[in-house]
């Protein structure tokens, strides 16, 4: 059985993801075997939080070139992006960095 702590890698710190925060929505970085209902129930365990909608998108590792000649990929990993209800309280972490 996984923990919260599995299924949310971390959160995403990006210009747009900042920008949504205004809108109540969080973008993280989360287990690419998680599905949305592991996210929610994960989201509002570690925030004590309400969670209204969860999003999912399966990021592609992309080519990168490491050298002279070899050329190795970034890893895939999956993105969910939650949208908190009107009335639930801001997640405290994210706070800060607007």
């Amino acid at each position: 059985m996984k923990t919260s702590y599995d299924v949310i890698v971390r959160p995403l710190i990006t210009e747009q993801s900042m920008e949504a925060i205004d809108l109540k929505k969080y973008a993280f970085e989360v287990a690419r075997d998680a599905t949305k209902a592991d996210i929610k129930k994960a989201v509002e365990e570690l925030f004590d939080v309400k969670v209204m909608k969860v999003s999912t998108l399966n990021v592609s590792g992309k080519a990168k070139r490491t050298g002279r000649y070899p050329q190795g990929m970034t890893r895939s990993w999956k993105k969910a992006v939650v949208r908190l209800t009107a009335d639930s309280k801001s997640i405290e972490f994210f706070e800060g960095m607007v």
